[in-house]
């Protein structure tokens, strides 16, 4: 496909980084945990689901669990929500594979980070971009996570990757706001920016960021709905301001350990359980437990798994 047949889909609100929740012994996706996601997330009022990212452990998983995954959460969704599958590999046949799966899936979008153990250059990185382009034609989210990848492309770069190729948007997972600031005021008619680094979330907003994909947003959907539409839409800083002072303390707390560990017991607590993570991931400790489940009630939620 040309980057002219891409059909763009522009993607507002909060997007939930999902987890991929496994059976109890971590062996397969769990399809009921699936459906328990989507209808707890998509329920309280956030617009869209993203399976398969750093939330989703994919680098734990085969590609047919990937596929699954996939299947599996555009099939919850149930057209009520867009599903954009993280489809990013090593290999770009892997990633090529991935995203047309997804796209005959029924996905929205996909979201790629570029390979992530020998950092391609950016020649390299158009080159990988550009054959999903030539072989589906939805939208690419570029996963930017640098501290993973290797990889930071300047605002002009990714600018770039955008004409270039079928990239529509990036989810930001740097942690740089002025870099995010200067995609975001500078080539906003290439690129949509949508922040991906959970304490940045209200600056991002405030700025106006367009869209998150946030993690934090499947343990406490309903907060992060009511924190967008505060923001985001009314304009409402003040309200936005006591919402983020119940929130941020649980970003900050998920930032601080292992994240796909950190979600997963959070939606143990809320009573939407995922199942475990995959090794060498460890549970978290008991007191790190006990601490989240405090900051959950600090910010009025309903712990029911402590």
């Amino acid at each position: 496909m040309t980057t002219q047949t891409v059909q763009t889909a522009q993607l507002t609100g909060i997007l939930a980084a999902v987890v991929t929740p496994l059976t109890a012994d971590g062996s397969a996706v769990d399809a009921a945990g699936i459906q328990r996601q989507a209808d707890h997330i998509i329920g309280n009022g956030i617009r869209g689901l993203v399976p398969g990212g750093s939330t989703g452990e994919f680098t734990t998983l085969t590609l047919d669990e990937r596929k699954r995954a996939t299947e599996l959460y555009v099939q919850a969704a149930d057209g009520r929500a867009p599903v954009v599958a993280g489809t990013g590999a090593l290999s770009t046949a892997d990633t090529v594979e991935l995203s047309v799966h997804a796209q005959k899936a029924g996905a929205t979008a996909v979201m790629i980070v570029p390979p992530f153990y020998d950092a391609p250059t950016f020649e390299e990185l158009k080159a990988y971009f550009g054959a999903v382009a030539e072989a589906t034609d939805i939208p690419v989210m570029y996963y930017n996570i640098p501290s993973a990848t290797g990889v930071q492309l300047s605002p002009e770069q990714l600018a770039e990757l955008a004409r270039d190729t079928s990239v529509t948007s990036y989810k930001d997972t740097g942690g740089d706001f002025a870099w995010f600031s200067a995609v975001q005021e500078q080539h906003a008619g290439d690129i949509t920016a949508l922040n991906g680094w959970d304490t940045l979330t209200f600056a991002a907003l405030a700025s106006g960021a367009k869209a998150g994909v946030w993690g934090t947003a499947s343990v406490i959907p309903r907060l992060c709905a009511d924190l967008y539409e505060a923001v985001a839409e009314r304009g409402d800083l003040e309200a936005g301001r006591v919402l983020w002072s119940k929130i941020f303390p649980i970003c900050q707390f998920l930032e601080s350990h292992n994240y796909a560990c950190g979600i997963k017991t959070g939606l143990e607590l809320v009573g939407v359980g995922a199942g475990p993570t995959r090794r060498p991931v460890l549970p978290l400790a008991p007191e790190h437990r006990a601490e989240f489940a405090g900051l959950l009630r600090a910010a009025g939620v309903e712990v029911v798994g402590a």
